[in-house]
C-alpha cells in the first residue's frame, strides 16, 4: 500500500499528534508499506528550499522521505509551526506520489487543504480526529469563535472518504456537529518501554529527598491542559508535585506551583523513568481527546485520577484503576488524589490493575486496525466512483438500462 500521511504538527515538535505519526511510519516500513509525510516546516523559507538543507527538521523518517511546507509559528506557542501555501501545492506533492490513501493526522489548517487534494484527485482519504481545536477558542481568549470552528471541523471531515476518532466521547461529539462515517481507532501504548520495571529509587531520592508521595504530571504547559488547577494539590502534607513537560506557560506555573519540581520535556527512557518513578498520576486537561499519557502512566504500574470529560472516561475504570472527577470539581480533585496517596494498600490495588488493563494495547495491534481503516477507504471510494461513472452512463444513454 502506497500511504501518504499529511501531519499538522510533525518533528522536531513532539507531542500526541507527532508520536502517533511515528508509530504509524514505523508500522508502515516494518510492514512493507510505502510512504511519504507532508508536515510544516520549520520556517518560512526552509518550505521553499527544503532540499538545500535550510530546515532544521529531518528530511526523512523511517526511510520515507518528508515533504515540508512553509509555516509560520502559531501565537503565543512559536514551537508549533502552521504550514501555508495553496492547496495545488499539496494537490502536486500528492499527483506525483500517487498513494492508495491519504492519512491525515489531526486536520484544521495543513489538513483541510490536503482533504481538497485529495478529493480533487480522487484519493481515498482517512481523517484521524485527534485535537479539539473548537474548545481551544475559548481557553486563548476567544470563545466566540467555537461555533465557527465546529463548522470548519465538519466541513473537514464530512469532505474526508472517512473520519477516525480515539474515544467514545469523541465520536459521540462528532456526530453532534453533524460529522458522518466515524470510526472509532485508539491509541497504542509501548509496554515495553512504560513498565513497573522502569521505577527508580535513585530519581525518587533526588526528587522526594524526605520521603515525600510524589504526584506527577506529563504534557504541554500551555492552556488547554489546566495544569493550573493542580494548585489545590500542592500543600496535602507528605506529597510533592513532579511537572514533566515544556511550554509556554512554564514560567506562570512555576510561579503558581512553587512547591513542584520541574522536570521540563522528558522522552525516551528518561520519560518512562520519571512516570514509573511516581507514585501517582494526574490529569487535569478537559480537553483531551485521548489521554496517551494516562495509558503510559497505567503501563508503568501507576494509578490514575483524571477529569471525567473526554478521552480518560474510556481509559479510566473509576474505582478500580484510578479516579474520574467532574469537571472543574477541584475540591472532588483533591479527595481523590488523598484517598490514593494516603492509602498504601488501596494505591498498589490500583495501580496492578491499571496495569493490568492497558495490556495488549499494542502500537502494532492498533496499526493493523488502522490499515483496515485505509482499506475500507479505498473500497468507498472506488464505489463512489463507479456510482459516479453510472450516472454518467445513464445520463448519455437514450435506452433503458437493466441489471
Amino acid at each position: 500500500m502506497r500511504v501518504a500521511v499529511v501531519a499538522e504538527s510533525f518533528l522536531p515538535h513532539m507531542n500526541g499528534v507527532t508520536n502517533s505519526v511515528l508509530q504509524v511510519l514505523r508500522h508502515l516500513r516494518r510492514e512493507g508499506h510505502e510512504a511519504i509525510v507532508i508536515a510544516p516546516a520549520s520556517s518560512w523559507m526552509a518550505g521553499w528550499t527544503q532540499r538545500v538543507g535550510q530546515d532544521t527538521a529531518p528530511s526523512q523518517v523511517e526511510g520515507f522521505d518528508v515533504h515540508r511546507l512553509p509555516s509560520v509559528p502559531l501565537s503565543g506557542y512559536a514551537s508549533v509551526r502552521v504550514a501555508a501555501g495553496p492547496v495545488a501545492r499539496v494537490r502536486s506533492i500528492l499527483a506525483g506520489f500517487r498513494p492508495d490513501v491519504v492519512h491525515i493526522a489531526s486536520p484544521f489548517v495543513l489538513g483541510w487543504r490536503a482533504v481538497q487534494a485529495a478529493d480533487q484527485l480522487g484519493i481515498p482519504s482517512v481523517a484521524v480526529y485527534q485535537t479539539e481545536v473548537p474548545r481551544y477558542a475559548a481557553r486563548y481568549g476567544a470563545p466566540w469563535l467555537e461555533d465557527v470552528l465546529w463548522s470548519h471541523v465538519a466541513r473537514l471531515h464530512n469532505t474526508a472518504t472517512l473520519t477516525v476518532a480515539p474515544s467514545s466521547f469523541t465520536i459521540c461529539q462528532l456526530h453532534s456537529h453533524g460529522v458522518r462515517r466515524v470510526h472509532r481507532w485508539a491509541r497504542g501504548v509501548d509496554s515495553e518501554r512504560f513498565h513497573p520495571s522502569k521505577r527508580s529509587e535513585q530519581l525518587r531520592r533526588e526528587l522526594a529527598p524526605n520521603g515525600e508521595r510524589l504526584i506527577g504530571f506529563v504534557g504541554r504547559l500551555a492552556h488547554e491542559k489546566q495544569v493550573e488547577d493542580l494548585a489545590v494539590l500542592a500543600d496535602l502534607p507528605g506529597t510533592r508535585l513532579v511537572v514533566i513537560g515544556s511550554g509556554p506557560l512554564k514560567e506562570q506555573l512555576q510561579a503558581q506551583l512553587p512547591g513542584a519540581h520541574f522536570a521540563g520535556f522528558q522522552g525516551g527512557e528518561d520519560l518512562a523513568r520519571h512516570v514509573a518513578s511516581l507514585d501517582l498520576f494526574v490529569h487535569p486537561g478537559e480537553s483531551d481527546t485521548f489521554g496517551q499519557t494516562l495509558q503510559e502512566a497505567m503501563a508503568s504500574g501507576v494509578p490514575v485520577v483524571a477529569v471525567g470529560r473526554g478521552g480518560p472516561l474510556d481509559i479510566v475504570d473509576s474505582s478500580r484503576t484510578g479516579w474520574l472527577y467532574e469537571p472543574k470539581n477541584l475540591a472532588q480533585l483533591r479527595e481523590q488524589v488523598a484517598d490514593l496517596v494516603y492509602d498504601d494498600a488501596k494505591r498498589t490495588a490500583f495501580a496492578q490493575a491499571a496495569w493490568e488493563s492497558v495490556q495488549g494495547r499494542t502500537w502494532p495491534v492498533l496499526c493493523e486496525q488502522l490499515l483496515g481503516y485505509y482499506a475500507k477507504a479505498i473500497r468507498v471510494q472506488h464505489r463512489r466512483a463507479d456510482e459516479v461513472a453510472l450516472r454518467h452512463l445513464q445520463h448519455h444513454t437514450t435506452w433503458p438500462l437493466t441489471f
